[in-house]
């Protein structure tokens, strides 16, 4: 009995080493836009190629929705409409794959959220510290199932609800430094991690304090290996957020910038020859 109790699980063990694979994790965090705020499940992008199924996917929507901390596979999330809402994530994931990257996508969004009052220092108790919390329990499951997980990019996409005031604003730029400097050193260990910057740069607020837009190109100028993503031109629900086409539109943007810093990172590597 024993000695089929070793086979089993030798067997066992021989599967789950043959699935594993070389995962390349993207993160992808934020507000309105970057959750998908109008991003109506309805209008969900056509997948002819069957992507979506290889894609990797661990989502939380704080107190509304989520992969009920598992991965699936891309798709779009609870909430929102009858169909569920997506964000930029569907373009992004897939120009990814079909690029040759092998991406593991972990999403963390919320509506309506200001990086001063709601997202919070690192170490603390606000949502970067439990997107934190989560991210390592989303790695490990990973990690447990064999495979080798490999950072790869963070997006950040907010700002519209630190122009709500004249000190969230003047500090944004002080507090989204800390936030990349402990995603990249301290969680992730990975210095050079290219990050990919967004902020609706017509939205009201940003109209009434244009240094949180002006703090993104900064950071994006300053920081090695950050790139920023413009929104204009992109079609509008309302004043505030992107149509399923405008997030369709949006992700690629941010594949775009992506491929442009790997770029600019492969070559400051030193040579091997």
């Amino acid at each position: 009995m024993l000695k089929w109790i070793v086979i089993v699980a030798l067997l066992g063990v021989a599967h789950s080493v043959a699935w594993a694979e070389e995962l390349e994790l993207f993160i992808l965090a934020g507000q309105s836009n970057a959750q998908g705020w109008a991003g109506n499940g309805a209008s969900y992008p056509a997948d002819p190629d069957n992507a979506d199924k290889n894609i990797p996917f661990y989502w939380e929507t704080p107190k509304h929705s989520s992969s009920n901390g598992t991965w699936t596979h891309l798709q779009a999330q609870g909430g929102r409409f009858p169909k569920g809402h997506f964000g930029p994530e569907i373009a992004f994931a897939r120009n990814l794959r079909k690029a040759g990257y092998k991406p593991a996508l972990f999403k963390y969004t919320l509506g309506g959220t200001s990086l001063a009052a709601d997202w919070g220092e690192p170490g603390g108790k606000g949502m970067y510290g439990r997107m934190v919390e989560e991210l390592k329990k989303a790695i490990g499951l990973l990690e447990k199932e064999g495979h080798t997980v490999t950072p790869r990019g963070f997006v950040w996409i907010q700002g519209e609800s630190d122009g709500s005031s004249d000190t969230m604003a003047t500090g944004y730029e002080a507090r989204l430094k800390r936030l990349i400097d402990d995603l990249r050193g301290n969680v992730l260990q990975s210095p050079d991690l290219p990050v990919l910057l967004g902020v609706d740069e017509q939205h009201p607020l940003m109209k009434q304090r244009p240094i949180v837009v002006e703090t993104h190109k900064k950071i994006a100028h300053d920081v090695p290996f950050v790139a920023f993503t413009s929104m204009i031109g992109l079609p509008k629900a309302d004043t505030s957020h992107l149509t399923p086409e405008g997030l369709e539109e949006h992700g690629k943007r941010i594949f775009d910038a992506f491929v442009k810093i790997e770029k600019k990172r492969m070559k400051s590597k030193p040579s091997t020859k």
